[in-house]
Formats: structure tokens, C-alpha cells, sequence
């Protein structure tokens, strides 16, 4: 694939993470927002075989959070819901940084909602 094809790729997969975000709570999408833009600048210079790896599993996610987020459009009972328990056969396959990343992630995502000084558009 070519260059600007690939970067084109990437950069759709982005903005539309980042728009699925906005059905997230507050406290989430800011999470969620820094965490992907973080990810994403990291991996600018990946090798060929980590793009595609790291290009696959975003696409997951992208998935996984869509469907969750018509779900939750589709439910009217007010109940958000969104994550996936990861398998520990998929655990294994991860690195040791990845899994203190992931560690991480769920201290912040865990702590109380106003940890952080932002306030939604009305």
C-alpha cells in the first residue's frame, strides 16, 4: 500500500475513534482521548509488521466501542456499558510494558469522576 494510502488509513481510523469517544462519559472520553492521541504519536514510526499489529487491534477497538455505542443508543433504559474482558490467553501475548500500561489505564479509569477539571458542553 502506498504511503499516503497507509497514512490516510491511519488517520481515518483516528478521527473516528476520536468521534466515537463522544458518546462516552466525560471523565472516559478525556481519558480515552489522551490515551489514543498518545498511542497513535508513539507508533508514527513503527516498523511495517508493528503497524499492522497495532493498525489490527485499533480497528478492534473501533469495532468493539461502534457496537457498544449503538447498543447503548438502542437500550433506553439510561445504562452505559462500554469495555470488554481481555481473555488471559490474550494476556500472555502481551509485553511487559503493555501490561503496566493496561495496569495504568484501569488505576485511572477507576478513580473517581472528578478527577478531572472538565465540564460538558450543554
Amino acid at each position: 500500500m502506498a504511503a499516503g494510502a497507509q497514512a490516510s488509513k491511519v488517520f481515518s481510523l483516528y478521527k473516528r475513534i476520536l468521534v466515537l469517544h463522544r458518546f462516552l462519559p466525560i471523565h472516559l472520553r478525556a481519558l480515552g482521548d489522551n490515551y489514543v492521541k498518545d498511542e497513535f504519536r508513539r507508533h508514527k514510526n513503527a516498523s511495517p509488521e508493528e503497524a499492522k499489529s497495532f493498525m489490527r487491534e485499533w480497528e478492534n477497538y473501533k469495532d468493539t466501542l461502534q457496537s457498544q455505542v449503538l447498543e447503548s443508543v438502542r437500550d433506553q433504559n439510561g445504562s452505559l456499558k462500554f469495555g470488554i474482558n481481555i481473555p488471559v490467553e490474550k494476556l500472555k501475548d502481551f509485553q511487559d510494558e503493555q501490561i503496566g500500561q493496561l495496569y495504568e489505564l484501569l488505576l485511572e479509569s477507576t478513580k473517581p469522576n472528578n478527577q478531572f477539571n472538565i465540564h460538558e458542553d450543554k
